[in-house]
């Protein structure tokens, strides 16, 4: 626990400087038994996010300025149901976009997955932003079954399996 409040620290601290060196992206995926879902809440630089939506899209998007397109949200969701593919006990989920919200330079986002059955076996594939920046990195925190797990994405490592 102490390594996650850590590294959130640290990304939350660089992230107040306008300029950064280093991609990443940061999600936090916690299953709620008593809600009968998984939340899941996405940490990205606008600004990198901004270049993956341009590149995928072919659309300057200026997010969360005045300038931004009126089909920037739509945008978003479309990129996340591509980049970002959970299954659950070998099956493929449906991951429905909440909301989106901005603190600093970075962008939150918000989607959940309904899900009545017990969890046996969790698969991630992250790809946020690696078609962008080939030293992207995308951090996961796992906390399912009240088992808490980090996990390290990366162009050459795409997807991750926890079985419980």
């Amino acid at each position: 626990m102490k390594k996650q409040l850590l590294l959130l620290f640290v990304v939350l601290f660089l992230s107040s400087f306008s300029a950064h060196k280093f991609y990443v992206s940061v999600t936090q995926i916690d299953y709620v038994p008593s809600k009968k879902r998984i939340e899941i809440t996405y940490r990205i630089f606008i600004d990198d996010l901004e270049k993956g939506l341009n590149k995928r899209f072919n659309k300057k998007v200026n997010l969360t300025s005045t300038k931004e397109l009126p089909e920037a949200e739509e945008l978003i969701k479309s990129y996340l149901k591509e980049k970002i593919k959970i299954s659950i006990n070998k099956k493929p989920q449906n991951i429905e976009f909440l909301a989106r919200e901005v603190e600093g330079d970075v962008l939150i986002l918000y989607t959940k997955i309904a899900i009545s059955k017990k969890i046996n076996t969790f698969e991630i594939y992250n790809s946020l932003l690696t078609e962008v920046y080939s030293d992207q990195q995308n951090i996961v925190h796992t906390n399912i079954n009240s088992n808490k797990k980090s996990i390290l994405l990366t162009n050459t490592e795409l997807q991750e399996k926890i079985d419980y």
